[in-house]
């Protein structure tokens, strides 16, 4: 998912799109708007290890991702949400996973950059956690190939929460409720294993679909205006987003160099941290759209604050350096008018859906 070539013909994308949802059963048709498209079907109960625990997919989304070895169940994913809200899981007791990934902010937060523990502040804008379960990388720099690794990261960060995990593993056991919960979900106490597995399975449920534009492809053609079903044809064609940005999630999961932040001092090194190669300076994972327009401010630096900006910034091409990705170029060279970039943005605003909004359980 790595290749900077980008102009691609229509053929080309249908395989990709086909290739990036094997088990979905769907893909993207790649016509143009008022394509009919059937509602995605649900995973089984089968797949599930407790009938009635399954999340279905909102219209536009194929069946979750659901690993083998971390089966979905009720308890599993109530006794996630409550590790998810629990501050204990900081050193200080004043952070948890939901204040920086806040589900009243579209599951995100709108600061450029979080603040952890003794309000240190972090170096990266923090992504919702909206589809995340789709992903097949975790983090901007894609550092963690599965929630369960992701969701441990923060939890041990010295910036962020700042704890260890051999402290909250002799402080959990002590709340009777969670030493049940445990008990009910893994037949043991509390483990790190376990942890990540709950808060994972609890993740996998925050789903965004259902949208404008998932209503319009299902064959409703009033959900878009006209300046959406514009902005539709110029994403699919003429401004060559889909090709970084591929739906049904708005993300091929790739990493690329858009050459923000480029100009710092001290440049934040992007994907290069993560495999020490030179070519990935400066490169950064495709953020999914989906939800945009509620989850500024945008790019991994969240130096952008307004969705139009944000667009811009990308029809021009982004920020030249000397690593930008050619797919930045390609887009340059569309030569996207002012009209075209007021229709993207128009578009993009059709991409936010149905989503849930949790109220913070009581702590255990």
């Amino acid at each position: 998912m790595n290749t900077q070539r980008f102009i691609w013909p229509r053929l080309s994308f249908l395989i990709v799109s086909a290739l990036v949802w094997p088990l979905a059963g769907c893909k993207e048709s790649g016509q143009g708007p008022g394509s009919r498209k059937k509602t995605p079907p649900t995973r089984p109960a089968a797949m599930w290890s407790r009938p009635g625990a399954a999340t279905e997919a909102p219209l536009g989304l194929p069946p979750v991702p659901i690993p083998p070895d971390n089966l979905m169940t009720s308890a599993k994913i109530e006794l996630g949400k409550l590790l998810y809200f629990d501050t204990r899981l900081s050193k200080d007791n004043t952070v948890s996973c939901a204040t920086c990934h806040d589900p009243t902010k579209a599951w995100a937060e709108h600061e450029p950059t979080s603040k952890g523990i003794h309000q240190q502040p972090g170096e990266r804008n923090a992504p919702t956690v909206i589809n995340a379960a789709y992903l097949t990388s975790q983090f901007w720099d894609g550092r963690a190939k599965s929630l369960e690794e992701q969701a441990l990261g923060p939890i041990e960060n010295p910036i962020e929460m700042g704890h260890k995990m051999e402290t909250i593993l002799t402080e959990l056991p002590k709340v009777p409720e969670y030493q049940k919960r445990f008990q009910e979900v893994f037949g043991s106490g509390a483990t790190r294993e376990g942890i990540a597995k709950a808060i994972a399975a609890f993740e996998r449920t925050i789903l965004s679909g259902d949208s404008p534009y998932d209503r319009y492809k299902n064959g409703d053609q009033s959900t878009l205006d006209e300046a959406q079903k514009r902005g539709l044809e110029i994403f699919m064609d003429k401004g060559l987003c889909f090709t970084c940005h591929t739906p049904p999630i708005f993300s091929n999961g790739g990493f690329f160099n858009a050459g923000l932040g480029m100009d710092a001092a001290k440049p934040d090194e992007g994907r290069k941290k993560v495999t020490t190669k030179d070519a990935d300076l400066g490169k950064f994972r495709v953020a999914p759209l989906r939800e945009v327009a509620n989850t500024a401010p945008y790019f991994h630096n969240g130096s952008v604050t307004t969705l139009a900006e944000a667009v811009n910034v990308m029809a021009s091409g982004g920020k030249d350096n000397p690593n930008l990705s050619p797919a930045l170029k390609n887009v340059r060279e569309a030569g996207l008018t002012a009209q075209d970039k007021q229709d993207l943005v128009a578009f993009l605003k059709a991409l936010s859906g149905k989503f849930p909004v949790i109220e913070p359980p009581k702590p255990p």
